[in-house]
Formats: C-alpha cells, structure tokens, sequence
C-alpha cells in the first residue's frame, strides 16, 4: 500500500503540472502517436503498417506497439489507453523493484525503501503517462532481474528476451545474465532458444521490410559507433572512443542526480555490496548501471542517456534503485557503533526519500511544457491538416505521430523512421531529399524549416501555406513547423507534373 500510495502521489503530481502548463491530458512525445498510428492499424486489419497496408519496422519497441493493438482492437482505438497501460507497469515495476530489494538483501525495510524510490522516481512518472514504451521496459528488466537472482533461468531469459521487444537497448542485460551464470550448454540453449524464439521473428521481420536486422527506426536514428560503422556512417575515431563515451558518462552521472541526487554517490559501493553478497552471478548484470553509458557510446549512439528523460535507458532505473538499498543495509554494527549507524542508516533513508522528493516537482513540469508543446504544435497541425487538406493528399512530414495518427493521410517520413526508402537519400543531404521527393510528389511537406533550410527557400517547390511557433519550446524539434504545398498538389497554382511519375494513391 505504501508503494502504491508514493506511485498515486507522483502521478497527482504529474497530473497537475500537466493540466496548469498544459489544460489537457496529453502525451510528452511526438513518438506516442506513432505508436497509436500502428496500433489502430493493427486493430483494424491493416497490419503492422504506419500507411495502412504497407508493412514496416517502425517501431523499436514492438512488444508495446501489439500491446497497444490488443488494446484497441478490444477497447476501441482511444490513446488514452496508452496511459492505463503505462500506469499499470509502472506499478508492477516498483513492486517488483521491491522484491528484488528483497531477494538481493533479505531485509524487508530496505524492499520498502526500493520500491517507494522506484514509485517516487521522475523517469518512471513520466513514462507512466507518457504513451511510451519505456514503463513496460522497465518493469520486464526488472522482473528479469528478479528471475536471476531466484536462480530462475528459464523465467529470466522469457521476460529478459521480451523487454528486448520493448526496448532493444535490454539486448545487454539479456546478455550480461547469461554469462553471470555457468555456462553450461543447457543454460546457453534455454537463452539462445527464449532469444531466437521471441526476437527472431522481428529481425525476420526488419530484414524482410528494411533489409537491416535493425528496425527502420534505429537505422534512421544511429549517430556512429559500431553500428553506424557497419550502416556507412563515418565519423572521426576520437569521437568514437573518447569525446563521445566521456561526455555518456558526464550526462549519465548527471541524469543519476537528476531522479536522486544521493543516487551516484551510492550506486559503486551498492554494486561493491551486492558483489560481496552474490559474487559473479549478481553483480555482472547489475554492473550495467555502470557501463550503460559507455555500451550507448561506443555500439548505437543517438543522443545522450538523459534524452527524453532517460528513455533509452530507464529500463535499468529499477534496479539501480534495488541497488542503492544495500548501503543502506549495510549500516549495521555492534556495541557502541550500533547506535550511531542505526542513527546514520535513519539519516540516509530519510535522504534518499527527502531527495527523491525534491526532484519531482522540476520532472513534473518538465513533464507538463512536453505536452504543451506537442499539443499546441503537432496535435494543432494534425487537425489543421484534417480540416484543411483533401482526404487523400500526401503528406511529406519530419515529425510523423500526431499529424498523421489525426489526419490519417497517407505520409512520407522525411526522417526515415516509417519510411526507410528515404535513408540513402537523407545521406546525400537536402539535395538527396529533394530528389527522394520529386520522386514521389507528396502533396504538402510540413517540417522544421530550421531543420532542412535549403528546402525552406526553394519558392519554386514549397510555397508556405501555415505555420505554428511555439513560445516557449522545451521539446520539439524547433520552435516553429510549417506547412509548405507543393508544386505537386493538385489544388496549385500552376501545377507541376511528378519527375518520378504520378505517385500511386
């Protein structure tokens, strides 16, 4: 109860600053509304399809996206859903996060002071009402950690190879588990075979309709590292294996203080204690937490561990939680020491909790601005675009969630994140772009101008028909979209027949 009573707190919190900052209850990313444009398609037949009917890799965390199509295919394709989901896992996540507290320590005080640092922590909070898939993640790392450490092997390597499915970042973890315990063929062939079974048919599925292992979505994100190595990106080796796996490292320390600040400060000596308990096989998977940043760096960098909120590696927040609760635990003596850590061990409880509040209320208006921000931006063009625009116009568009889930036009992602045609093009620059879209003549381009500015000043292709700036800009891409019609669409002036042919609509 008391859990969830710290869970119930923080999200009233959230609630609020949402509704003072923003009047609605909205989503924080832009990315929400892509995963509610596959899952209504899911739902209504059209398949795993951003354009209805047209099969793609959209989606790094397709485990949530099936999630949120069962849910909608039963419930009617309402993304307030979204939340329910995320709300649920994000308590199933902090009572698991206790009972892993539980299984590394065996003291029930320190489950309780994991559990509520688990339901007080921003990250979590956030990916409760954020549509995303992150609480989810979470709270299958968790309970895979859980499985671990009970010397379940079978359960683990399930629920580890599923949170791959819902962030493929947890690839790591599923694989620091099987090398914390012997390594026998059996124990080799019950991951390898959870691994294969579960995640095989999605890198079946990236190869068949992006012709990567990857999914469309990292393909068009990756910055360098290995991966973008092996992809063609090219990029100096000191930024490969120094500038960018230290400035990881600063923003990790950094993000860590943000959801507590006592947080790393005890996260070394936690994993020292749960080395010192359980050897090898507990501490090589939580010893993540401190190589997480350095594995984002150097094998698929895009941006740093604290963007969005932590998101590509809230999964492990968890158990760092967990992790920080043996310190804790530690503080016992006898004769005349016993007073004073017992003293000491109050102090820090208080601390942690004490801290874990104080970050709240910057993370819950954070949390607030993103929603203002995607709903007076990509909601209020979404509706524009419905009223204003044929119902069978194409759209060409860098943000494609919100815009297309509410207009439900057929789009071409400039991006390449739902549209992975478009990928070797964008290496070319806007010149490759613009050739990628004489090609398919979309009807309206709708875009950051500050971020592709050689196509804002082509008058003779895109002529400025709308825009929407935002005043104060904590999330989007730029402060300012806008709607260009093309020389394509049919309703202009003068208009231009397709170089590529006339697109199929």
């Amino acid at each position: 109860m008391i859990i969830a009573g710290a869970l119930a707190l923080g999200l009233a919190l959230f609630a609020l600053r949402e509704q003072q900052l923003a009047g609605v209850a909205g989503f924080p990313l832009d990315d929400s509304w892509i995963h509610f444009q596959f899952a209504r398609n899911l739902a209504e037949g059209h398949g795993f399809s951003y354009n209805p009917g047209v099969p793609v890799a959209g989606s790094t965390a397709p485990l949530w996206t099936l999630l949120l199509g069962a849910l909608f295919a039963g419930a009617g394709s309402h993304p307030p859903l979204a939340k329910v989901a995320g709300v649920a896992s994000a308590l199933g996540t902090a009572l698991v996060a206790a009972r892993l507290a539980l299984a590394w320590t065996g003291d029930r005080a320190a489950a309780l002071l994991a559990g509520g640092l688990t339901a007080l922590s921003g990250p979590l909070l956030w990916g409760a009402f954020s549509g995303m898939e992150v609480s989810l993640a979470a709270l299958l790392a968790t309970a895979g950690m859980l499985a671990h450490a009970q010397g379940r092997d079978l359960a683990a390597a399930l629920l580890l190879a599923l949170a791959v499915l819902t962030r493929p970042e947890a690839v790591l973890l599923l694989a620091l588990a099987w090398a914390a315990g012997p390594l026998t063929w059996r124990r080799s062939a019950v991951f390898a075979g959870c691994a294969a079974a579960l995640v095989g048919p999605w890198v079946v599925f990236n190869l068949a309709t992006g012709g990567t292992p990857l999914p469309a979505t990292a393909v068009a994100k990756i910055e360098g590292g290995l991966a973008g190595l092996l992809g063609g990106t090219r990029e100096p080796l000191m930024t490969t294996l120094v500038t960018r796996p230290w400035g990881f490292v600063v923003e990790w320390v950094g993000w860590l203080s943000d959801v507590n600040a006592l947080l790393p400060l005890l996260l070394l000596p936690g994993l020292w204690l749960l080395w010192r308990r359980g050897g090898r096989r507990l501490a090589l998977p939580a010893g993540l937490l401190a190589l997480q940043p350095l594995a984002m760096a150097l094998l698929a960098p895009y941006r740093g561990p604290a963007f969005q909120e932590g998101r590509y590696a809230m999964h492990l927040l968890p158990m760092a939680l967990a992790v920080i609760a043996l310190p804790v635990v530690a503080l016992v003596g006898k004769g005349a020491d016993a007073a004073s850590l017992a003293r000491f061990r109050r102090l820090l409880v208080v601390g942690l909790v004490v801290a874990s509040g104080v970050s709240l209320w910057p993370a819950a208006t954070r949390y607030g601005w993103a929603v203002q921000n995607i709903e007076a931006m990509q909601v209020r063009l979404g509706h524009w675009v419905d009223a204003h625009t044929p119902r069978d116009a194409r759209l060409a568009l860098n943000d494609v969630g919100a815009i297309g889930y509410l207009s439900r036009r057929e789009v071409i992602d400039v991006m390449g994140i739902v549209t992975p045609a478009i990928i070797p093009y964008r290496r070319e620059g806007a010149e490759g772009v613009l050739r990628y879209l004489e090609q398919t003549c979309p009807d309206y381009l709708i875009v950051f101008p500050a971020w592709f500015p050689r196509l804002a000043v082509r008058t003779d292709r895109f002529t400025p028909i709308h825009r929407v700036r935002l005043t104060r800009n904590t999330v989007a891409g730029a402060e300012e979209m806008v709607v260009y019609e093309t020389v394509w669409a049919r309703g202009h002036e003068g208009r231009r027949a397709c170089p590529g042919g006339e697109p199929t609509r």
